[in-house]
């Protein structure tokens, strides 16, 4: 165990950690994280490293990981399961990060591409003398070359 003055009050540590009083407590309460000691008021203390816990536990939950599953990747090693079973579920849960990161990368590069079509269009519709309104539709589709708009730009059209 670390000794006291290596110890963060749970206030200290949330700032370092980058969160709240509240999701700390609420992580203690679903065994996502455990305080490395507790006073005998019952504060809590928390070492520097256990921030690292707390970033994962972010990381994979902004990635759509539910917070149960994050508990039970958690639990297998607290359970003193054997070293190369942990090691292969770690390994699968990483693998499964991995792609749920490239998932979300090719969807922000989809999203950039819409983005880039309809910042070309309205380079197009720069010089043009027809203004969209509500009395007319004359953008979509394009009353100069007939396609139809981008989604970014029908959408804020109609």
């Amino acid at each position: 165990m670390s000794s006291p003055a290596e110890l963060l009050k749970i206030g200290d540590f949330a700032r370092l950690a980058q969160t709240n009083l509240r999701t700390l407590r609420y992580y203690e309460e679903l065994g996502l994280l455990c305080p490395s000691h507790r006073s005998q008021g019952g504060f809590r203390y928390y070492r520097r490293t256990d921030v690292n816990r707390v970033n994962m536990i972010r990381d994979l939950q902004e990635l759509g990981l539910q917070l149960e599953k994050i508990r039970d990747l958690i639990s297998m090693r607290a359970a003193g399961e054997p070293g190369s079973a942990f090691l292969g579920r770690v390994r699968l849960a990483l693998t499964e990060q991995e792609r749920m990161l490239s998932e979300r990368q090719r969807s922000i590069e989809e999203q950039r591409q819409r983005i880039q079509a309809a910042l070309g269009k309205l380079s197009e519709c720069q010089g043009c003398s027809n203004s969209p309104c509500a009395e007319n539709n004359h953008c979509e589709p394009c009353s100069t070359s007939g396609e139809t708009l981008p989604d970014h730009l029908s959408a804020l059209y109609q």
